[in-house]
């Protein structure tokens, strides 16, 4: 009974050191993302990948950073600079460790993502970085493009999830337009929006024909298995 009781408090006490290894290894990442230093944040990346040869923790460690820089973001706290080329290196690193370790990356929902009319990259490129972190392969169509454009390479590609960011209100609320124009092609595609407008409006995804509105990046994540 003893040894019962002992392996159980062990079992608990290895699982709060490895959350809480987790947690100094997402902040010391977040902030050498914030120097934008590639190398410390690599070395960090690569030590989880030795230590741990878990997907999971990875994961764990781009999402829960990005999230906080992105809040940062909100608040003030971080510039577009940083906001941005934390997203790449972010992505450059998922690029290089997935294959490492062997994880298949999931085609199916096959994911495509596209920034309406503006040409703000910002939320695009955190929004990536975590949609691959998941192990979801994503096209990316691009900033600047009409309802046309996107509803013309959404059928060319067969995608099953469009993910729209838009900067501006006129821009979301093309996304009905959109949503039109996949009705007259009789596409079944799922439409997720982001961005600005649809913060600050909670119904405006709905108003706009949307099937669901992410207002975090790691939000997505969540949204996609839903709707799958």
């Amino acid at each position: 009974m003893y040894d019962i009781i002992r392996n159980k408090y062990v079992f608990i006490y290895k699982g709060w050191l490895k959350m809480n290894d987790i947690k100094v290894k997402s902040t010391n990442f977040k902030d050498a993302l914030m120097r934008v230093d590639r190398l410390k944040a690599e070395k960090i990346f690569k030590s989880t990948f030795e230590d741990e040869e878990n997907f999971k923790y990875l994961e764990e460690i781009v999402i829960n950073s990005l999230n906080i820089i992105g809040e940062d973001w909100d608040k003030g706290h971080a510039s577009l600079a940083q906001v941005y080329m934390s997203g790449i290196i972010c992505e450059n690193l998922m690029d290089e460790y997935l294959p490492k370790m062997n994880i298949d990356r999931k085609i199916s929902p096959k994911l495509a993502i596209s920034i309406l009319q503006d040409y703000h990259t910002l939320g695009k490129k955190i929004v990536s970085s975590i949609v691959k972190s998941g192990g979801y392969e994503l096209i990316d169509f691009g900033p600047g493009l009409s309802p046309n454009d996107i509803v013309n390479k959404v059928e060319e590609e067969k995608i099953d999830i469009i993910l729209i960011s838009t900067l501006m209100l006129p821009s979301a609320m093309k996304v009905r337009e959109v949503r039109q124009l996949m009705q007259e092609k009789n596409l079944k595609t799922k439409i997720v929006v982001g961005g600005a407008p649809f913060r600050l409006d909670k119904n405006l995804w709905k108003m706009v024909g949307a099937d669901a509105s992410a207002n975090t990046a790691s939000d997505v994540l969540k949204i996609i298995e839903g709707l799958v």
